[in-house]
């Protein structure tokens, strides 16, 4: 299985996985906060500061995604998402993202204010799912 590592303490970061576990339909991700304590056994070879900078994917062959490499991967996983993942297939256009996205990861916080996150992380409920269910009581 796919593992996602974010940062729960970021409302923007937070929102944006709720809203990844509705789509994804097939269950091929876990979503895994970067403070508990299994992702340093996920990604033994990941700092907590390169953890901060971006969210990471630990494909299950143990590939390490991050930022948006991590948003291309994981898009072709998720139907809604292929169209967005193919886009980030051209040509220089996954330079041009990954600048947009450590710009938007420095200024996460800014952003997650001016986008109301926090309220909206309140009223959106994560998904749940079975997977998340059968691992917490592994």
């Amino acid at each position: 299985m796919n593992t996602v590592l974010y940062d729960s303490d970021c409302p923007l970061c937070t929102f944006q996985m709720k809203s990844l576990t509705w789509l994804d339909w097939f269950n091929k991700v876990r979503f895994l906060p970067i403070k508990d304590p299994e992702a340093a056994k996920k990604a033994p070879g990941l700092t907590r500061e390169d953890l901060m900078e971006a969210i990471h994917c630990i494909t299950e062959d143990d590939e390490i995604h991050c930022g948006a490499r991590a948003i291309r991967f994981l898009g072709m996983r998720m139907p809604l998402l292929v169209p967005v993942s193919l886009f980030l297939w051209f040509p220089g256009v996954i330079w041009i993202a990954e600048k947009v996205y450590q710009f938007i990861s420095r200024n996460r916080l800014f952003f997650s204010k001016i986008f109301g996150c926090k309220g909206a992380c309140a009223i959106m409920p994560e998904r749940e799912r079975d997977l998340e269910v059968d691992q917490t009581s592994e």
